[in-house]
C-alpha cells in the first residue's frame, strides 16, 4: 500500500474529491489530508503570514502519524513566495518526520523542465497583484507566462466557486496566445476534471495544481505516475 499524505488549506473544498477522483483506478494507493488555516490569497502581512513554517510542519507531523510514503504540500502558494520557499519546506518536512516532501509548485517547474515547457499560460482566480507576482517569480526561473487570465479573487473558498466553464474558457483564452502549456495554478479551482477534453481540444498540455501534486508525491513516494488515469499528459511525461 501506498499511503500520500497531503497538506491541505483549511478553506479548500476542491482538492479531497478530485485527488480521489484521479485514484479510483489505483486502489493500493491512499490519500490523506491534514489542515491548517488558509482563508485568503492575498500579498497583506496576514495573508503572508498564514504560510508561516510552524503550522505546516504541525500538520505534517499529524500526517507522519499515519506513516505515510510521502507529504505533499497541496497548494501553490511559492507560485508568489519563491521556488526557494517550498524548496526549504520541503528539506524541513523531511528533517522533523523522516519522510520525503514534494509540493505543487516544485513540481509544476520539474514538469514544465521535464516536458521542455517555456511559454506557460497561466490561468489563476487570483488578484492581479498576486498574478504579477507569479509571472514575475516564473519568468526568473525561465517560465514566461506569455499569456494570463486571473479572477481577481483573494477569498480562498471563493476559489472553489468559480464554475468549470469559466475555467476552461480562460484556458483556451492563453492557448490562443500561443502558450506552449495551460498552467492551472490554485489547488481550489475546477481543473482536474477538465483536463484530458482540453488537452484534446487544444493540443496542448493543461497541467493542474491537484494533479501536478498527485504526481510529485507519487514521484517522492517513488511510484509510477504512469498508472494514473484521467490526469492528462502529465502522467505519461
Amino acid at each position: 500500500m501506498i499511503r500520500l499524505g497531503m497538506l491541505t488549506p483549511s478553506s479548500n473544498t476542491r482538492l479531497e474529491p478530485a485527488t480521489a477522483a484521479l485514484l479510483r483506478d489505483t486502489p493500493d494507493v491512499s490519500a490523506h489530508f491534514s489542515r491548517f488555516r488558509v482563508t485568503e490569497i492575498t500579498l497583506s502581512a496576514a495573508g503572508l503570514g498564514q504560510f508561516d513554517e510552524a503550522p505546516v510542519l504541525a500538520a505534517a507531523a499529524l500526517l507522519a502519524d499515519a506513516k505515510v510514503d510521502a507529504i505533499a504540500w497541496n497548494g501553490t502558494s511559492a507560485a508568489w513566495l519563491g521556488f526557494p520557499r517550498d524548496e526549504a519546506l520541503c528539506a524541513r518536512i523531511t528533517q522533523a518526520t523522516g519522510i520525503p516532501a514534494a509540493t505543487a509548485v516544485l513540481g509544476f517547474r520539474e514538469a514544465f523542465t521535464r516536458a521542455g515547457i517555456r511559454r506557460v499560460g497561466l490561468v489563476t482566480p487570483y488578484t492581479g497583484d498576486v498574478q504579477a507576482t507569479i509571472r514575475a517569480n516564473w519568468g526568473a526561473a525561465g517560465f514566461d507566462c506569455t499569456a494570463e487570465r486571473h479572477c481577481g479573487l483573494s477569498d480562498n473558498f471563493s476559489f472553489a466557486e468559480v464554475p468549470e466553464a469559466r475555467v476552461a474558457a480562460m484556458a483556451r483564452a492563453v492557448a490562443a496566445e500561443g502558450a506552449e502549456a495551460v498552467a492551472v495554478v490554485c489547488t481550489n479551482m475546477a481543473g482536474t476534471a477538465l483536463v484530458e477534453d482540453l488537452e484534446a481540444e487544444l493540443g496542448i498540455p493543461v497541467l493542474d495544481s491537484i494533479a501536478v501534486t498527485l504526481w510529485a508525491a507519487l514521484r517522492a513516494a517513488g511510484a509510477d505516475p504512469g498508472r494514473i488515469a484521467g490526469g492528462g499528459r502529465l502522467f505519461r511525461l
